[in-house]
């Protein structure tokens, strides 16, 4: 059994002049990144792999989160999640290496949302600091519109 927990950053601050790669979190963001962690390691403990945005807003989503795991799992961070349509975010899907049994995604709206639609079927609301868990028994170089379940949703805030 695999299992994909797709995870929206947490609430970024808008600073003007900013580039939007380069947006930081706000206090709201800051306050419930740690949540994220703190959910995973409760439901979703046995991470081996991270998949992160290089923007801002994600790394400091995950720099936060992962303070809350029993242990670290490797992180990625790859360009191609920032602003990644859903067909962009299937092929990370695809890609992603067999040995890695959970694999947490920190990407962004509209295109986390849509994977979990595509993957699961489940319409889920990715608001900030969102997560959402498919499972499925195939490879990861199966994984196509349809061939996981949505298992799980939380939005864990303060």
């Amino acid at each position: 059994m695999r299992k994909l927990v797709v995870a929206r950053h947490a609430k970024s601050a808008w600073p003007e002049g900013v580039d939007d790669a380069e947006r930081p979190l706000n206090e709201r963001g800051r306050r419930d990144a740690p949540r994220i962690g703190a959910w995973l390691a409760e439901h979703v403990p046995e991470l081996d792999l991270v998949i992160c945005s290089p923007a801002e807003r994600a790394r400091q989503t995950w720099d936060l989160t992962r303070a809350g795991l029993p242990r670290e799992p490797r992180v990625h961070y790859q360009r191609r999640v920032y602003g990644a349509s859903v067909a962009d975010l299937l092929l990370v899907v695809q890609s992603l290496p067999n040995v890695a049994r959970a694999v947490l995604l920190v990407g962004h709206n509209p295109g986390v949302s849509e994977l979990v639609y595509a993957l699961g079927g489940g319409q889920v609301d990715m608001k900030t600091s969102g997560l959402a868990v498919l499972s499925s028994d195939a490879e990861w170089r199966w994984w196509r519109e349809g061939t996981a379940q949505l298992v799980d949703t939380a939005t864990p805030r303060g």
